[in-house]
């Protein structure tokens, strides 16, 4: 019969197409980049329930802050609960921002686009919506936009910080 192509070039019109196939990231690249976002999404979910209420956790936290400070009023201990969770929000959407920043670089060489800084807070910004949403539906939670503010200015942080360490590479 006539003589086999290599695997290579099996299936390709011409070169060009065997080169740009070749140069092109693999499915399984892509969800090393995409799995870690989707699941930290899934795990906001999860911390967005009555689970991870004040309802839930506050006693637990209250036992961490008398362990460190055990003269501190009830009062304080509230205060201090309330700033905690302000700034959880505000972690766990930042790092949301640094996993779907991580995932629209992929494999390139190149540091930063203005794309994936924008499609990452558009995705951040309205994620964080939808979770207060969600919270809206639970027994001991309340929504907040105040909240979903909170969330987006953590991604919008951690997206400043990865343009200054983009530019910092470009000084080199």
């Amino acid at each position: 019969g006539p003589p086999r192509l290599p695997k290579l070039f099996a299936g390709k019109t011409s070169m060009s197409e065997t080169i740009s196939s070749a140069s092109r990231p693999s499915s399984s690249s892509h969800l090393f980049y995409w799995l870690p976002p989707l699941l930290w999404m899934g795990a906001i979910f999860l911390f967005s329930t009555d689970l991870f209420s004040v309802h839930s956790t506050g006693g637990l936290l209250a036992l961490v802050l008398r362990w460190f400070s055990p003269e501190m009023s009830a009062a304080r201990i509230e205060e201090s609960q309330f700033y905690i969770r302000k700034a959880g929000h505000f972690t766990v959407y930042a790092i949301l921002a640094a996993l779907l920043m991580r995932a629209f670089r992929d494999t390139s060489a190149v540091r930063w686009r203005v794309r994936w800084a924008v499609s990452s807070l558009l995705i951040v910004g309205g994620y964080a919506l939808l979770d207060e949403y969600h919270q809206a539906f639970t027994k001991f939670r309340t929504a907040s936009p105040v909240d979903s503010l909170i969330d987006t200015c953590g991604g919008a942080a951690v997206i400043v910080v990865w343009w200054l360490w983009s530019l910092r590479g470009r000084a080199r």
